[in-house]
């Protein structure tokens, strides 16, 4: 009995014409497809130089990069006498137990750090999580992060600041009393927001990308895209334990930065990325309110990119 494989043709896309689902704000196919095309290859080829894409293959590797540039800056800024200043994210946490690590290991002292956590989810009434909430932000930076340090070298606790509903209306003031932020680590969404700056809030905005560059720290309604990553990688799927909303940093805050440093890890293993087109959108597409980490492009900015998201956006079926 004899067998053979039978070949398999070069997919087509552009055989079925339709348009994006409704719910969409980035309307520009054409950019869509320029972004999809951008082979792992070509990813960290970037046209502006202040943008430094990087592929980092090892996720254990990734996350010890991570903390190491984190801790690199604040001993760097105790070395020089300086106060540090950073705006922080919830989600990978991994880094943060490596970081606690070193910290402790080499003894070093946070005492001249200021952190400014990004985002924190909150009810329908802008009433902000509490601690005890288990999906708390604050409460899981306190506990994976700040309580790892050991106490006499922790942060002063007036220096360690969160997204509250008290605190909201003043925050960007309080980071540019500390003449800023000198780093902003972070993320990206799947519907391309920056910190929960999300994609549907550049419709308030009428085309002015300067206003929404200028935007600041307010209450904000989750996108649909958001509700679903989040209750993928941190509910076990539950959308309805997911906030529908959240207070969120600016892009104000994140341009306001000295320095940007992002990064993307959504691979799921097995060949499976939700982050591997919204990855190159963000960084190749054009810079749009409504792919709020576009503005990224425009500033300088260090993209790492875990190696299962730079792979090539492919359509397959099981």
């Amino acid at each position: 009995m004899s067998s053979h494989t039978v070949a398999k043709p070069e997919p087509d896309l552009s055989a079925f014409h339709y348009d994006l689902a409704s719910f969409i704000p980035f309307r520009d196919l054409e950019a869509c497809r320029r972004a999809r095309g951008i082979p792992r290859s070509e990813i960290t080829r970037h046209p502006n130089p202040d943008f430094k894409v990087r592929v980092i293959e090892d996720r254990l590797a990734f996350y010890q990069s991570f903390a190491d540039d984190l801790v690199g800056r604040i001993r760097s800024a105790r070395d020089e006498g300086c106060p540090f200043v950073a705006i922080l994210p919830v989600g990978p946490m991994p880094q943060y137990e490596l970081a606690a690590q070193a910290i402790n290991s080499e003894r070093l002292s946070l005492a001249h750090v200021h952190t400014f956590n990004m985002d924190e989810y909150a009810n329908e009434d802008g009433v902000t999580a509490p601690v005890s909430w288990p999906g708390s932000f604050e409460g899981t930076m306190r506990e994976q992060f700040f309580g790892l340090i050991d106490e006499e070298l922790r942060p002063h606790e007036d220096n360690i600041h969160f997204p509250t509903t008290a605190a909201i209306g003043d925050y960007g003031t309080m980071i540019e009393d500390l003449g800023g932020a000198d780093v902003c680590y972070g993320g990206i969404g799947w519907c391309g927001h920056i910190a929960f700056w999300e994609a549907h809030l550049g419709f308030e905005f009428a085309g002015d990308l300067e206003a929404f560059k200028r935007a600041g720290p307010r209450l904000v309604e989750l996108h649909p895209m958001t509700i679903m990553q989040n209750a993928l990688h941190s509910f076990s799927g539950d959308w309805s334990l997911v906030p529908p909303k959240a207070n969120s940093i600016g892009p104000q805050e994140i341009l306001g930065a000295r320095h940007r440093s992002f990064w993307l890890d959504g691979d799921l293993g097995g060949g499976v990325s939700w982050q591997r087109f919204i990855a190159r959108l963000v960084a190749y597409g054009p810079v749009s309110e409504f792919v709020p980490g576009s503005i990224l492009q425009t500033a300088r900015t260090d993209y790492t990119v875990l190696g299962g998201v730079a792979d090539d956006v492919v359509v397959h079926m099981a």
